[in-house]
């Protein structure tokens, strides 16, 4: 992740990087909250855990953990965290989607 700048130059760009902020601070407090809230406790421990490896694994109650970053890498973590949260979700509703085709599927096969 340390190169992500020349991975994807695109996202490199300070206009980039206005427009996201831009993005980010025009939502309004009740969409900000219903796309922070996972659907499900499981992915709530998930992203949890992804989180603390990134930032590393002692535990805050035994230590008296502080990170310090500059601005950039701090971006970059956010960037990860937000995307790891997307795949997360996806593969809940996916997850979701294939229970209720499941029981669609077995509710028109004991109708026959």
């Amino acid at each position: 992740m340390s190169n992500i700048s020349q991975q994807y130059p695109e996202f490199s760009g300070t206009e980039t990087r206005s427009n996201f902020l831009q993005y980010i601070q025009s939502l309004n407090p009740e969409t900000v909250a219903q796309l922070s809230q996972p659907a499900s406790p499981e992915v709530l421990q998930v992203i949890e855990r992804t989180i603390t490896t990134m930032l590393g694994n002692l535990p805050s109650e035994e230590f008296n953990v502080m990170i310090t970053t500059n601005r950039e890498n701090l971006g970059k973590i956010i960037a990860s965290a937000m995307i790891n949260g997307y795949f997360l979700r996806n593969a809940e509703q996916r997850m979701e989607f294939e229970k209720s085709l499941n029981l669609t599927e077995a509710g028109s096969q004991d109708d026959v």
